[in-house]
């Protein structure tokens, strides 16, 4: 969340900056409360100051063996009570500025253009050249199905619209993409996590799914658990109320997860395929990084996240998101989408961002520096590694040939033990 004391002193930079992200946004509640806070605090403090002074005077009594004025020890009880009730009122005013700072978007990084919505993308660049079909393309989801390798009906019945079953190489083909990314990625330095899928509430929040992204989540009926939306969730929350060395940064994680969100399909598109599911596979890339490194840091994570599809010859484009259409805890996001011959259009496979020290705030993560013993919020990033499902998608659009097979490419055929999907 946003440190309260950058608000106080930078509040129509702030204001200006929620604006946009097209939210308008009035701090003066907020600022009303800290000015409480900071009252409250000065009269604890007083009456503090006025008990230990009363403290003494009784210690002083009682070392002579005299007796106690019944006016001095009513005195202190009153205080006393005071003190409580005073501190009570700081409990609730403090909840208050919490609840408000925790629904309060990060402030997005003077690189980011400004713009409404996703129509005000900036296109960065173009990686690799699509291939145009000498043939009429089909679409993943029909290759799939003709193929014997992805199953929607079944899993309609199974648990409604919005996943899918994968049947035959179908499971194979999946089972090597994630392997690939994996390696690939620990290849770069990246250290592989395994994590639970489900996370408690405070973990939630920590990464900022919580309050604001609620209604998208899937929450066990019992127990306050919910299923992970993407690894980026548990593998953040690993170094929470942390310290870390600055010469232990950067930490670099890479996870596969199942991940789980309630979200898909519900703008009216992508309601075929694998592309917008409730339940899909990624890989995940996380960051830890010092502050004044986290921009070159985000920098290379996309270049991470795209090797993998360049290895799989995929070709892809950069686009730098707009303050109207990055998400809730990010201050900069880079989108890679992927280009999808069936369907004649690049889509995301992966989102990479830097969150700054928004995150590392909820969940009090720092950096120890070695010369001056100084310790300051660190910086965490993270992207796909990528989505493993579009993935699939892709290669099945990419890859498709006339008579209605699918050829693998070269390097998943270590993994998948054959070369082509026939019909």
């Amino acid at each position: 969340m946003l440190d309260i004391k950058v608000i106080r002193e930078n509040v129509k930079e702030v204001k200006q900056a929620m604006l946009n992200r097209n939210l308008n946004i009035s701090f003066d509640q907020l600022l009303n409360w800290d000015g409480e806070r900071k009252t409250i605090i000065g009269k604890i403090e007083q009456l503090r100051f006025k008990r230990n002074k009363e403290s003494e005077e009784i210690g002083k009594l009682k070392r002579k063996s005299k007796k106690l004025p019944a006016e001095l020890l009513a005195e202190i009880n009153k205080v006393r009570d005071i003190i409580q009730e005073q501190e009570k009122q700081l409990l609730t005013i403090e909840k208050h500025i919490k609840d408000f700072l925790l629904r309060i978007p990060n402030i997005p990084d003077k690189s980011v253009p400004i713009g409404k919505d996703e129509k005000d993308n900036k296109i960065i660049r173009f990686v690799g050249k699509p291939e145009k079909l000498s043939f009429k393309h089909k679409h993943h989801w029909e290759i799939g199905e003709k193929l014997g390798i992805i199953d929607f009906a079944a899993a309609s019945k199974i648990s409604g619209p919005h996943f899918a079953v994968l049947k035959n190489e179908g499971c194979v083909l999946e089972r090597a993409i994630i392997s690939f990314f994996l390696d690939m990625h620990k290849e770069k330095g990246y250290k592989e996590i395994t994590t639970p899928y489900l996370v408690n509430r405070t973990s939630m929040t920590g990464t900022g799914q919580l309050p604001n992204l609620e209604e998208d989540s899937f929450k066990c009926a019992v127990g306050d658990l919910y299923l992970i939306p993407t690894a980026e969730v548990p593998v953040t929350n690993i170094h929470r109320d942390e310290v870390l060395e600055e010469s232990a940064l950067p930490q670099k994680y890479v996870s596969y997860s199942a991940c789980f969100r309630r979200e898909s399909g519900s703008y009216g598109k992508d309601t075929k395929g694998l592309i917008r599911n409730h339940q899909f596979n990624k890989v995940e890339l996380v960051k830890f990084v010092k502050p004044e490194t986290s921009s070159e840091e985000l920098e290379s994570l996309v270049l991470d996240a795209g090797n993998v599809l360049e290895l799989l010859g995929l070709s892809y484009r950069v686009v730098l998101l707009s303050t109207g259409d990055i998400g809730f805890s990010s201050s900069k996001t880079y989108d890679l989408e992927v280009w999808l011959a069936g369907c004649g259009m690049y889509r995301e496979i992966s989102s990479c961002s830097n969150f700054k020290d928004f995150q590392a705030r909820r969940m009090n993560i720092k950096v120890k520096y070695s010369k001056n013993k100084k310790r300051e919020l660190l910086h965490t990033l993270n992207g796909s590694g990528v989505a493993v499902g579009r993935t699939f998608a892709a290669i099945l659009e990419n890859y498709q040939q006339e008579d209605g097979s699918v050829v693998i490419p070269n390097l998943l055929r270590k993994y998948t033990g054959f070369d082509i999907i026939k019909p």
